[in-house]
């Protein structure tokens, strides 16, 4: 099965989504703990991923699938940030129930490649939102 590619104006969806994914950044910034912090930016990751998709995929017939393996197929260009954040989801539900499995290092990074997959999304959809500073205590 494929999955073939629209160029479209950019959805209120894919607004949605990367806004959302600006959000779930903002707070990983601002988390204390690194499992919150890595579990928060791998969600930021996977909401501008799932951006793209809203943007650039149609609507196939298909059992559900991972947004990193369908990411590919509608944004070559992202193929490498697919497998890097596929990588780290295993982690992700384990650092949501508070699990020490990463390191602040990890999430840092994770964080770091989570930035720079929003950024590039926004870019490649040419989203601009408000820049939104992380809220501290």
């Amino acid at each position: 099965m494929s999955i073939s590619t629209v160029e479209a104006p950019v959805t209120t969806a894919a607004v949605q989504l990367l806004a959302a994914a600006q959000r779930e950044l903002t707070a990983a910034v601002a988390a204390q703990r690194p499992e919150e912090r890595y579990a928060r930016a791998h969600l930021g990751a996977l909401r501008a991923a799932a951006a793209v998709l809203a943007a650039r995929a149609r609507p196939a017939r298909s059992r559900p699938r991972s947004v990193w393996v369908l990411l590919p197929a509608v944004a070559p260009e992202l193929h490498e940030w697919a497998i890097f954040f596929a990588a780290s989801a295993a982690k992700r539900p384990l650092a949501e129930a508070g699990v020490a499995v990463v390191s602040d290092r990890e999430a840092d990074d994770l964080l770091r490649g989570a930035y720079a997959l929003f950024d590039r999304v926004a870019t490649m959809l040419h989203i601009a939102l408000p820049a939104v500073l992380p809220v501290t205590d």
